[in-house]
């Protein structure tokens, strides 16, 4: 473990190595072994027994990789320390991640019920409403939450900031108002650079690691940060239901950490430039981005250190404008993901948000932007040249301040 009081700056890139210097190496080690050579039955099934019931290899060894792997305990480890967590479990994709905690909170408890805040990202929403993994869903504002909590309840999800409206949802009052009910917080937009749930009152943090932690848009992954109780949990529903990250993407993400506060700040950045010029834009209707709106729960500064990355924008034109800013645009990429270097443009009602009840879809008139590294003057350009190829009429209002 690096030391707590280093920066995480510092922590994003020494975080998960302590153990290179005693193999000999310097950059990071990918074990792609699918078994392991075991050096007796006994040891072999102690070892087995350990993993499958949560726990880390013993003497044994690591047996099987689908109970653990060193290349992904590292990873594991780093993110736990970025954000100030006991440990974190890696799983194949996000939507692993977030089917694993629930099914752990519920399987733990004999609980069924499950209180979600929304907006949600769609995935999460839809697993949800569907009911596919036994539960009964409530969905709530977070205002709604003491309200709505049961004595069945075993999970209260919510997601700051919310996909894709950017709303933020303050941490502390959600958990306070959940009493004994443990918090989920998908982190994914805020990453540890910009905010700690657990520092907040939350009991587990969860990412979509396809998205900033990798950057690059070359992994699928999701990660559970939360305490060692929790943490065991998972690992046993990884164990049984084969939902372990591959090493070579847990190597991806590794490395992708040590450039994360940078890449965050800066994308941040130029994200805060996007979002102030769209704002004049006589095509633009509004703009979702924190703090635009104002900040009447004084979040900003104190959960939240920073706006992030990602924008709203809801388009004057409607679907028929949103379609055609997705075609015309030629340095943003019309894709569903977010997070990367690169800059991305989608409509969520249509893709990510398009199973989610028609009373809580985004509207169709909001396409959402992932900000990259690139220059913003030169997004920027871009856009205006995508927003005015054809300008609705309703659209000749004087930009606003």
């Amino acid at each position: 473990m690096t030391s707590p009081w280093l920066q995480p700056d510092t922590i994003a890139v020494h975080a998960g190595r302590e153990d290179l210097a005693g193999l000999g190496v310097h950059a990071l080690p990918i074990d792609l072994s699918s078994t392991n050579p075991l050096p007796d039955i006994d040891s072999g099934g102690l070892s087995y027994e350990s993993m499958a019931s949560g726990g880390t290899p013993t003497e044994g060894g690591a047996v099987y990789a689908r109970l653990w792997n060193p290349t992904v305990a590292r990873f594991e480890s780093a993110l736990a320390q970025l954000e100030h967590a006991e440990a974190a479990v890696a799983f194949s994709s996000g939507m692993a991640a977030m089917t694993a905690a629930i099914l752990a909170a519920t399987a733990e408890t004999g609980r069924r019920h499950v209180l979600a805040v929304r907006p949600l990202y769609g995935g999460t929403d839809h697993l949800l409403s569907t009911g596919l993994l036994g539960t009964e869903t409530t969905f709530c504002a977070a205002g709604e939450v003491a309200a709505a909590v049961r004595p069945d309840t075993a999970l209260v999800v919510l997601e700051t900031p919310a996909n894709p409206t950017l709303d933020l949802v303050d941490i502390r009052a959600v958990a306070e108002a959940a009493g004994r009910v443990p918090v989920l917080v998908d982190n994914t937009f805020a990453t540890p650079v910009l905010q700690h749930p657990l520092d907040c009152g939350a009991s587990m943090v969860l990412h979509s690691a396809t998205k900033y932690l990798g950057g690059h848009g070359d992994v699928v992954a999701g990660v559970v940060a939360c305490g060692e109780e929790a943490a065991a949990a998972l690992r046993r529903v990884r164990a049984v239901t084969g939902g372990l990250l591959h090493p070579l993407g847990a190597y991806l993400l590794h490395r992708g950490l040590t450039t994360l506060p940078v890449r965050v700040r800066a994308q941040q950045a130029g994200a805060q430039r996007v979002a102030a010029w769209l704002r004049t834009h006589p095509s633009v209707a509004r703009v979702h981005y924190p703090g635009f709106d104002g900040d009447p729960q004084g979040l900003l500064g104190t959960q939240m250190r920073g706006t992030g990355a990602m924008i709203a924008v809801d388009l004057r034109g409607g679907y028929e404008q949103a379609r055609q800013v997705t075609a015309s645009v030629g340095l943003f990429t019309h894709a569903v993901s977010l997070g990367g270097v690169d800059s991305l443009i989608q409509h969520p009602a249509a893709l990510t948000h398009r199973p989610v009840a028609a009373g809580a879809k985004p509207a169709a008139s909001i396409v959402r932007l992932s900000i990259g590294l690139e220059d913003p003057e030169d997004l920027i350009a871009d856009l205006d040249r995508a927003l005015t190829a054809r300008r609705p009429a309703e659209a000749a209002a004087p930009a606003r301040a």
